[in-house]
């Protein structure tokens, strides 16, 4: 019998709380179920998991609240490594998710927090012999695992050094006759074996120690990963050798000596070596992008405080500081311009190459170049908060994600390590009982190549690294990419949805005529002060233009899709569609040819009527981006269907979508009807991602099967999209998903090799091709696949580095 509590939100009354308590107390084996709404906490005691719990709050209504943390995960050398450290984390009571990268060798974990604690979670991981570190709270997520990087490199250099010139000097020693290196000195066979002992002990038990260490870690709590492999293929060659050497007659095959495999078990722990020191400086540059964002930021910031100017470390920049930046120099905060107007170079966060004009009232983005101008800006988001910061962390947490497509590589990866020492196990009792002699020395070679040859570091690679150069890649052309899955789903998208205003077009609407007189478009310049439409402030700029105090509306409303009304100076003003008109009973037929004249030539009417007459037609239109039709044009090219959705009348979109080539227009949809057509869309069997600005079109965006944000950086356009487009250029979204498919080829290429290369090499190394063609593996050769594997697959990862818009 367990006592349990877990938090619970969403209860607001006595009768929430009874209710959850009532429901608690229902569950099967418990006997005391309480609840305590002051705390938003409920207590079961009874045989009851935490996840019944969770189950049956949730199914009520209610909210169990969970975090999400980073932690670092010290220990991880291969695919099956990950998956025990995986499954240990996900079988804490209170964790609903678990993920750890083996690129990165990060975890992110989600939990109860009131109910998991970091040393429940470092315990389950400690228990399958790996360590969990958890980072500071002012530590950049990724600088972690880059320190231990540079540690493992330099630890790898040092011994890979050593043991490779221990090795070499024993190969002298193996090929000592052959060299004729017996006319120098003249030594006997045994005297040699026992120089070659001398030489490879201090390799295998001093250089392979990281992997006898780890082996012997994960055998204390009954697992294995790839240094089990490695340690027990190693130990065979040289403790046969050492026996041999200790023991000649035991081996020995009418009266010819056994020969000792002590160069055998030195090669492979060298030549693994080499290749852990290949891939990981090949990992280094994996994570070069994130690395460049993050060091974008300036050390120190020049800030005005009383009347001088002080140059203070950024970590003590406050919100509300006055601070100074001078031309060539980066911005270090986020913040709004309050003196001197100069050109940003954003091109590291927006791809844009060009620098932008900002002035007085205009936000500037920490990381960003100051080209020309001296400013003063105010500082408004600092640390954490600002925008690179949230990029940085946005793209890290994509790049330990998990694409659907890595799934079939956990699952193999889970049993893989335990099937190789089987298949290596049949392997050598085969030869023992089977082979031609000398048996037990063919059995034991054999045992140690398929070993060697079958460690899964390569499939462990697959995945990640692909992930982690094409995130950082995207973010160096300003795409910001959410998780492993929309980086998957982008690239089979054939329909892209556009919406207009803003997307395709400026966004920045002007009225281009006005058929009525000057009180009329005061009257409704007053009610679209009102507005936050795009629309409404063309319309106000034009009232304001002729009079720079307009009255101040009453009884304002807004009809989505339609137009707006209210009362000003006691008339009542409408500014609208043909539809709002008819259904407010307004009398429009001698305007409608007018109205279609303008919408033809692309330009937006909008019908003015004052106490229930027509006052006059107002038209606005919004001009279409310079890189709009380019952006089509790409996204055709690659066979990909464009379509553009707006709420502006037939003729005004087809006029816009026939100057940008588009074929398919939804016009006149209401904000509420948008995600309905991106529906009809999925429902005929299209892979849709829809392009909007990530506030209004939040609901399509969510319902496409990926969203695409055009925005700036915007806390909501980054939480509203599964891809993020940092500049307002659509040609972004042709990027983003060439990305995407560059990036899910480069990892199916990944796989394909890595599974390949176990399939064709471990019959090879286990000698199934010897009865017909006389073929076996050596060891030696073994480790040297198995590690240039991993090189290989680490380093067409890094192909993506090249990727560029086309």
């Amino acid at each position: 019998m367990a006592t349990l509590t877990i938090p619970v939100s969403g209860m607001s009354c006595a009768s929430c709380s009874g209710r959850v308590e009532r429901t608690l107390a229902g569950l099967s084996g418990v006997e005391k179920a309480s609840v305590n709404l002051t705390t938003s906490k409920a207590t079961v005691t009874g045989a009851i998991s935490l996840e019944e719990m969770v189950t049956a709050v949730t199914g009520i209504g209610f909210r169990v609240p969970s975090v999400s943390e980073v932690f670092a995960v010290q220990g991880l050398s291969c695919a099956s490594c990950v998956a025990k450290a995986e499954k240990a984390l996900q079988g804490v009571a209170g964790v609903s998710e678990a993920r750890i990268n083996l690129a990165t060798r990060e975890a992110s974990v989600r939990f109860i927090p009131e109910v998991v604690t970091f040393d429940l979670l470092q315990g389950a991981v400690k228990k399958v012999g790996f360590d969990l570190i958890q980072l500071a709270p002012d530590a950049a997520l990724g600088d972690l695992a880059e320190a231990e990087r540079l540690k493992e490199h330099d630890a790898i250099k040092k011994r890979l050094f050593s043991g490779a010139t221990l090795v070499i000097a024993n190969f002298f020693l193996v090929h000592w006759w052959h060299l004729g290196l017996d006319g120098l000195i003249d030594m006997s066979r045994e005297s040699n074996h026992w120089l070659q002992w001398l030489m490879i002990t201090p390799v295998q038990f001093w250089v392979g120690w990281h992997f006898h260490a780890s082996a012997i870690a994960s055998a204390r709590h009954g697992t294995a990963n790839m240094h089990t492999l490695v340690t027990v293929g190693t130990f065979s060659a040289y403790l046969y050798s050492l026996t041999v050497l200790l023991m000649p007659e035991l081996f020995a095959v009418e009266g010819v000596a056994a020969a000792v495999y002590f160069d055998t078990s030195g090669a492979i722990i060298v030549l693994i070596l080499l290749g852990r020191f290949l891939e990981n400086r090949a990992k280094g540059r994996t994570s070069q992008a994130i690395r460049q964002l993050m060091g974008l930021t300036p050390p120190t910031a020049r800030v005005i405080r009383g009347k001088q100017a002080h140059e203070i470390p950024l970590s003590e920049v406050l919100v509300g500081d006055k601070i100074v930046v001078r031309p060539g120099e980066k911005i270090p905060v986020d913040g709004v311009i309050r003196e001197g107007v100069t050109a940003i170079d954003e091109s590291m966060l927006t791809g844009e190459s060009l620098p932008v004009s900002r002035g007085p009232g205009e936000e500037v983005i920490g990381g960003t170049l100051n080209k020309t101008g001296s400013v003063t800006f105010v500082a408004e988001k600092v640390g954490r908060d600002t925008v690179l910061a949230r990029i940085v962390d946005m793209v890290q947490k994509a790049q330990g994600a998990k694409p659907p497509i890595a799934r079939l590589a956990d699952r193999i990866a889970a049993i893989f390590v335990p099937a190789v020492i089987g298949i290596a196990t049949v392997t050598f009792l085969v030869w023992w009982f089977f082979g031609p002699e000398p048996a037990l020395t063919y059995a034991l070679l054999n045992f140690v190549s398929v070993l060697i040859i079958a460690c899964p570091c390569a499939l462990g690679l697959a995945t990640p690294t692909s992930i982690l150069v094409g995130t950082g890649k995207g973010a160096e052309n300003g795409i910001l990419i959410r998780s492993g899955a929309s980086l998957e789903t982008a690239h089979k998208v054939d329909t892209v949805v556009f919406d207009k205003t803003g997307t395709l077009t400026q966004g920045e609407p002007k009225l281009n005529h006005w058929t009525g007189d000057e009180q009329g478009l005061l009257l409704a310049a007053s009610v679209e002060t009102k507005s936050e439409h795009p629309i409404a402030e063309a319309i106000v700029a034009r009232g304001r233009a002729l009079h720079s105090e307009l009255p101040e509306p009453e009884a304002f409303e807004a009809i989505p899709g339609q137009g707006v009304r209210a009362r000003v100076a006691g008339k009542t003003v409408l500014v609208g569609t043909r539809l709002m008109m008819g259904e407010a009973g307004v009398d429009i037929a001698a305007h409608l040819d007018e109205m279609a004249r303008f919408e033809e030539a692309g330009e937006s009417a909008m019908l003015v009527a004052v106490d229930g007459v027509v006052s006059g037609v107002v038209t606005v239109s919004d001009q279409v981006k310079e890189a709009s039709k380019k952006a089509v044009e790409r996204l055709q090219g690659m066979g990909v269907e464009v379509v553009m959705l707006t709420g502006d009348n037939e003729k005004t979109a087809q006029a816009i979508a026939g100057e940008l080539g588009i074929r398919q227009v939804f016009a006149q949809v209401l904000p509420g009807q948008k995600s309905e057509r991106i529906e009809a869309l999925q429902q005929a069997g299209k892979v849709v991602a829809m392009v909007g600005d990530g506030i209004n079109d939040a609901p399509a965006l969510a319902r496409a099967d990926v969203g695409i944000a055009i925005g700036t950086g915007t806390d909501i356009a980054m939480e509203a999209s599964d891809i993020t487009l940092m500049a307002g250029d659509p040609n972004g979204a042709a990027t983003a998903i060439q990305l995407s498919r560059a990036t899910i080829r480069n990892i199916r290429q990944n796989l394909f090799w890595a599974f390949a290369y176990n399939v064709i090499l471990i019959p090879l190394a286990a000698g199934v091709w010897f009865p017909w063609f006389g073929i076996l593996l050596s060891p030696i050769f073994a480790a040297a696949a198995m590690g240039l594997s991993s090189v290989t697959v680490v380093s067409n990862a890094l192909r993506l580095r090249r990727f560029q818009p086309y």
